[in-house]
C-alpha cells in the first residue's frame, strides 16, 4: 500500500517537473527561480572571477573630459581612442563616474552592472512569458549558456549592456501599447549605442500599422527630440565633430577582434568595397522582408471564447519583426566583436522557436552559434560556422515565414 502511494507521489512530482520544463504557462515561475539563481551567480562571479579591464577606464576618461567642461567631441578621448558614442552614453556613464568614485571603484561598478543584468533578464523573461512561444526549458538553457553575456556585463562593463537594457525596457513598453514612452526609451537606447537602430525598420511598420501616419510621425518626433535635446551642448560646442564621431557609419574595425570575418584575409576585411557590398546586401534583404513585416504586425481580429471578436496587436506581432530586423543587421554586419553578442543573444531562441523546424535543429543551431561566440580567438572554422548558422536561419525565415500567433480571449467568469 505504501509502495503504491509512493509511486503515485512520484508520478505527481514527475508531472509537475514536466510542466515546469515544457508548459509555456509556467514560464513566469521558472523565470523567477532563474532570477534568484542569477543573483547568487553574479555575486559569485564578481568575487571569484578576475575582472578584465578593456573599455571601462576609457569610458571614464571620456566622460571626465565632459565633466571638466569640454563639449567638442574632437577633444574627448580615452586610452582606446576618441569618444564615438552619442550623448546618452555621456550622461549615463557620467552618473556612473560619480557613483564609482571617478571610476576607480570597479567593484561597485560590477555590482551596478549586475543589477542592470538582473533587470534586463527580468524584462526578457517577461516578454517570453507574455508571448508563450517557447517552453520554459529554453529560459534555463539561456541562463546556463550565458557565460559570454555574464562577462559582457559584470567582468567587462561594456556600454552594449546598458544600451540593450534600455532597449528591453522599450520593448516592454511597446507590448503594453505605451508607444510614446516606448519610443522615448528606444531613442534613448540609440543615444547610448547606435546598434539599436537595427531594430528600427520593423518598429517603423509596427507604429504605422497601429496608428497610421499621424501616430507614426508623432512618435518619430519623440525619437528625434530624445536625440536632439541631450546633444545640444555638444552640437553647440562643435556640431560637425559630434555628428561625425557619435554617428560614424564609416568606422573601421580591427581585424584582431572580429568574430564573424576571421574566414577572410585582412586586406579584404578592411576593403571599403567589401563594406559597401555588405551594406547593399543588408538593405536589399531588409527591403525584401518589409512585406512580411507589414503583414505580421498588422492589426488582426482575435476570437473570444464566446463567439465574439476584438481587434488587437499581440505582443508577438511587435517582438518578432523587431527581433528579425535586428538579426538581419547582424547577419550582414561589417564586423562583430565579442561584446556584440548581447545585441541578439536573448532573441536567438525566440526566433528559433518561431520557426517550423524540429526542436533538434533549433538546439543544434543555437548550440553552434554559442560555440562560435565562445571560441577565442576566433578561427576560420568558428567564423564559417557562425555564418552558416546565420544564413540557415535567414533562409528558413524567408521560405517558411511563420504565421501570426493565435490567441483566444477567454471570457471572465464570476
Amino acid at each position: 500500500m505504501g509502495g503504491l502511494r509512493l509511486k503515485k507521489r512520484l508520478r505527481v512530482v514527475v508531472s509537475h517537473l514536466k510542466d515546469l520544463l515544457f508548459d509555456p504557462e509556467k514560464l513566469s515561475i521558472v523565470g523567477y527561480v532563474l532570477l534568484f539563481i542569477e543573483l547568487v551567480l553574479n555575486i559569485f562571479i564578481i568575487h571569484r572571477v578576475n575582472y578584465t579591464e578593456i573599455d571601462w577606464r576609457a569610458y571614464m576618461q571620456e566622460v571626465e573630459g565632459v565633466l571638466n567642461g569640454t563639449t567638442d567631441y574632437v577633444q574627448l578621448k580615452g586610452d582606446t581612442g576618441p569618444l564615438v558614442y552619442p550623448a546618452g552614453f555621456v550622461y549615463i556613464f557620467s552618473a556612473l563616474y560619480f557613483f564609482t568614485n571617478s571610476g576607480r571603484d570597479v567593484r561597485m561598478a560590477q555590482y551596478v552592472f549586475a543589477i542592470f543584468y538582473l533587470i534586463m533578464l527580468h524584462l526578457v523573461f517577461h516578454l517570453y512569458a507574455k508571448t508563450r512561444k517557447t517552453p520554459p526549458y529554453v529560459l534555463i538553457l539561456m541562463s546556463a549558456s550565458s557565460y559570454r553575456i555574464h562577462s559582457i556585463f559584470v567582468l567587462r562593463l561594456f556600454n552594449d549592456a546598458v544600451a540593450m537594457l534600455i532597449l528591453y525596457v522599450a520593448l516592454g513598453l511597446f507590448i503594453k501599447k505605451r508607444w510614446s514612452m516606448g519610443c522615448l526609451m528606444y531613442s534613448f537606447a540609440v543615444s547610448v549605442k547606435m546598434n539599436i537602430l537595427l531594430f528600427a525598420p520593423a518598429l517603423f511598420f509596427v507604429l504605422l500599422n497601429t496608428g497610421g501616419y499621424l501616430h507614426t510621425f508623432k512618435n518619430l518626433t519623440v525619437c528625434a527630440l530624445v536625440q536632439l535635446i541631450p546633444a545640444l551642448p555638444f552640437l553647440i560646442g562643435n556640431y560637425e565633430s559630434y555628428i561625425l564621431r557619435a554617428f560614424d557609419l564609416g568606422r573601421v574595425f580591427e581585424y584582431e577582434w572580429t568574430v564573424n570575418y576571421r574566414c577572410i584575409p585582412e586586406w579584404l576585411f578592411l576593403s571599403k568595397s567589401f563594406h559597401l557590398v555588405l551594406l547593399a546586401l543588408h538593405v536589399g534583404v531588409l527591403l525584401a522582408f518589409i512585406p512580411r513585416f507589414m503583414r505580421y504586425c498588422a492589426i488582426n481580429r482575435v476570437q473570444t471564447d464566446n463567439g465574439g471578436s476584438i481587434y488587437l496587436l499581440l505582443p508577438d506581432q511587435i517582438l518578432f519583426p523587431m527581433f528579425v530586423s535586428n538579426f538581419i543587421g547582424i547577419v550582414f554586419a561589417r564586423s562583430l566583436h565579442y561584446q556584440f553578442y548581447v545585441w541578439y543573444y536573448h532573441s536567438i531562441p525566440y526566433i528559433l522557436w518561431s520557426l517550423p523546424i524540429t526542436t533538434l535543429a533549433k538546439l543544434l543551431l543555437w548550440g553552434l552559434i554559442e560555440m562560435s561566440w565562445n571560441t577565442y580567438p576566433s578561427t576560420v572554422y568558428s567564423s564559417c560556422t557562425l555564418h552558416a548558422c546565420h544564413l540557415s536561419i535567414l533562409c528558413v525565415l524567408w521560405f517558411c515565414w511563420p504565421q501570426k500567433s493565435r490567441y483566444v480571449i477567454k471570457k471572465k467568469t464570476a
